[in-house]
């Protein structure tokens, strides 16, 4: 839809542009101006609807950007944290292992004990063996030399079984310990690996956010800067209907001017005169009457047709009216402004750059003009810089063509927004801005 009005815009301004510039031979009427006019009005206040649109349209996209800022500032966050996770975890896993290798070493050197104590056993069972192997308990003890070594040997038999019973149990307790160890320590690695593979799909989901948020990111820049474009354009547009207004509005002030009274007066003398003299002889006393009063105002009718013919020629710049109204009010809108920084694409009051305070400034004036260089080369009309006039618009061919540009006040003086002043009134008739001036001027009275 946007792009069917802006074509219908450029249409229009073609279109009035064939009318305008074309020989003044072929006159319209008041009314056909008048309905040129209303058509102009249309068409500016349909670009202006789609300005208003379009500038919203970058608001919301700034917002969007904002908070994809905001997501991304989150995603990358949580990938920070994840990746902390992880690395515990790695550390996790690499302590158990550990665990795991030195239980493994414990294990060996328990089963190592246990089978040193059966070796001790089987030896026992050996020696008994080597002794007859069937020599009672009783027989044992009877054995015994005297009463003392009676006592000893029973107390030897005791131990043997004491320690034998002991032995066994002490077996059987270590076996359990490191079954039980064993399953502990394998369950909690366990654990660790699944983390990790949980871990691992967590980053690759937030990566994958990255991803998507950065693609976002890119095309709400490419949208932004397809907006800024077309206000741009936009601006241009607008900025042309509004000179091809202006000279609407001139030719039907012109028509509908009263024509000056010394013509009228010239006129009716000449007509006077012109009826005097088919008539008779008798009445050569309002002959004249009728002489004396063209004497008196020929002069003032010469007067008349010179200004006249310079009007309609329209030859030379040297004609145009002082700066009035809306640009003088640009003119001198600046002044209470003096020392204000330079902002790249600033706009207000708080910050300027130089296209952006010359579209304030002329604002300040209720005329409509763009903040771009590009959109101020093509406005208004063209005129010469020899005849430039204070409120023109100048232009410096600085880092590029038509690369800086101004308000002209007079005097080889102007005023704009330099990055190295501030706003700040500079000669352009010597020096540096001399040099760059590029002769390009636009009027937009």
């Amino acid at each position: 839809m946007k792009k069917t009005l802006v074509t219908m815009a450029t249409v229009t301004v073609v279109g009035l542009s064939s009318v305008f510039f074309t020989d003044h031979a072929s006159a319209e009427s008041i009314d056909d101006l008048k309905d040129k006019q209303t058509q102009i009005q249309d068409e500016r206040g349909t670009i202006k609807a789609n300005l208003s649109e379009a500038e919203a349209e970058i608001a919301d996209l700034l917002i969007d950007l904002e908070n994809l800022n905001d997501e991304i500032d989150r995603v990358n966050k949580a990938l920070d944290e994840n990746k902390a996770t992880m690395e515990k975890n790695e550390k996790s896993i690499t302590a158990t292992e550990e665990q795991v290798d030195k239980l493994e070493a414990e294990i060996k050197e328990l089963e190592e004990a246990i089978e040193k104590r059966f070796d001790i056993l089987k030896e026992r069972a050996s020696a008994y063996q080597k002794n007859g192997g069937n020599i009672s308990y009783l027989e044992v003890l009877f054995g015994s030399q005297n009463f003392m070594d009676f006592i000893s040997r029973v107390s030897a038999i005791n131990k043997i079984s004491d320690s034998d019973a002991e032995l066994m149990e002490q077996i059987d307790a270590d076996k359990v310990k490191v079954e039980e160890k064993q399953e502990e320590v394998i369950v909690k690695l366990d654990e660790l690996k699944e983390m990790r593979v949980e871990l691992e799909g967590i980053e690759k989901t937030i990566k994958a956010q990255q991803t998507q948020n950065k693609d976002k990111k890119a095309e709400i820049k490419d949208k932004e800067a397809a907006l800024v474009a077309k206000v741009e354009e936009l601006e241009v547009k607008d900025s042309e209907l509004a000179s091809l207004e202006r000279d609407v509005r001139q030719n039907i002030n012109e028509l509908t001017q009263p024509a000056p009274e010394v013509q009228v007066a010239s006129n009716e003398t000449n007509a006077s005169g012109n009826e005097s003299n088919n008539n008779s002889s008798n009445n050569n006393d309002s002959s004249n009457n009728n002489l004396s009063t063209v004497s008196k105002e020929e002069p003032k009718s010469k007067s008349t047709n010179s200004t006249n013919s310079t009007n309609s020629t329209n030859s030379s710049d040297s004609s145009r009216p002082a700066a009035s109204g809306g640009v003088e009010t640009a003119m001198n809108a600046g002044f209470a402004h003096l020392g204000t920084p330079y902002v790249w694409g600033g706009k207000g009051p708080g910050g300027f750059d130089c296209s952006g305070f010359v579209s304030w400034a002329f604002a300040q004036g209720g005329i409509s003009v763009p903040s771009s260089t590009a959109g101020l080369a093509g406005v208004g009309t063209k005129v010469s810089a020899s005849n430039m006039q204070p409120g023109d618009i100048v232009f410096f061919n600085t880092y590029k063509t038509n690369g800086h540009v101004g308000i002209y006040l007079g005097g080889g003086k102007f005023i704009g927004a330099q990055n190295s002043t501030g706003l700040a009134v500079a000669d352009m008739s010597s020096g540096y801005w001399a040099d760059k001036f590029s002769g390009h001027v636009r009027s937009v009275r």
